[in-house]
């Protein structure tokens, strides 16, 4: 029998099918064995049959009713906020940690370069959004060096990858980012923005980055950024700068004055950045979805080594 830790996906649309390969191809801790979906004839669920995947369309109810529901310690959720509420209260009350891909901020936030050790035993942690995946790291690099009094994040991503879950979840994105980049970002305010674009070739993933700062040396900001890139890249490979990071200083002299924030002095940092996915499922475009699910990815392997940890402490 495998030692690794049972795992199940529920949501069998694009990021629950391409976190299903992505552990099928990678993951040295986890075994999927349940990828649950309401749809028998989607794509995700017949990827899941071809590989030996058990398979339900019949939603959480469904997995509760499949003999793997006993043995399985993780669940990740993918499908979406509305529906998470009722997806946590049953896996929660059966012990099991739900890892939630929704916006629905039920559980606390991680951003596995920014705080990937903490809440890791706890029973939902909510990994943001996408868009907060790929900016709040940046938004911490320039906090830890300097107080930041207000970021600002865009993120700009194809609309062919943006599937019905992410549609309906636009105003949870830019709630639940904007939380995020201040209580994992340290951020004192914290706005975020969304941008579907319909171009053809599909763009890739684009991230712009706005941090507004008590002043600093810019080559220490320079440095905590490339450090931080470095992190991200350890478990998503196509997370990359697109140009230098750029400064402008603003002193009483020459104030910044933005709306509902007020006058700021100090210094403006913007960081520009792209995300090109593995192409596990996905084309490469889609980094959006690539960087959520290797951020899910990387987390429930923690809480699965945190798990094991404890278990051998307690034998």
């Amino acid at each position: 029998m495998s030692d690794k830790t049972k795992v199940a996906i529920i949501g069998s649309g694009n990021i629950g099918t391409d976190l299903m390969i992505k552990i099928l191809k990678t993951s040295q801790d986890l075994e999927i064995v349940a990828m649950v979906g309401v749809d028998p004839e989607s794509d995700g669920l017949a990827r899941a049959k071809s590989m030996g995947v058990g398979t339900t369309h019949e939603g959480i109810d469904g997995l509760t009713a499949m003999p793997e529901w006993q043995d399985i310690d993780i669940v990740f959720d993918a499908t979406s906020a509305s529906a998470h509420a009722k997806h946590a209260k049953i896996c929660n009350e059966a012990g099991k940690i739900i890892v939630d891909l929704t916006p629905a901020a039920v559980g606390p936030f991680i951003v596995p370069a920014v705080n990937g050790d903490s809440n890791i035993t706890k029973l939902n942690v909510n990994m943001v959004t996408c868009g907060g995946q790929a900016t709040i790291p940046m938004v911490h690099a320039v906090s830890r060096i300097a107080p930041v009094h207000y970021a600002e994040i865009v993120a700009s991503i194809s609309s062919k990858s943006a599937g019905p879950g992410t549609r309906a979840n636009i105003d949870e994105f830019t709630e639940t980012t904007s939380k995020a980049i201040e209580e994992v970002g340290g951020a004192k305010k914290g706005k975020a923005i969304i941008v579907l674009n319909p171009a053809e070739p599909p763009m890739i993933m684009r991230d712009t980055v706005l941090t507004f700062s008590e002043d600093a040396k810019e080559d220490d900001i320079r440095a905590s950024v490339a450090e931080m890139i470095k992190e991200v890249q350890s478990y998503v490979p196509g997370y990359r700068l697109k140009q230098e990071v750029q400064f402008e200083r603003y002193t009483e002299q020459n104030p910044l004055h933005i709306p509902d924030i007020g006058t700021l002095t100090g210094l403006k940092t913007s960081i520009f950045l792209e995300v090109e996915g593995a192409a596990h499922y996905l084309p490469s475009y889609a980094g959006n979805l690539d960087i959520m699910t290797s951020a899910a990815l990387k987390t429930a392997e923690k809480i699965a080594l945190a798990r094991q940890v404890q278990g051998g402490e307690k034998s």
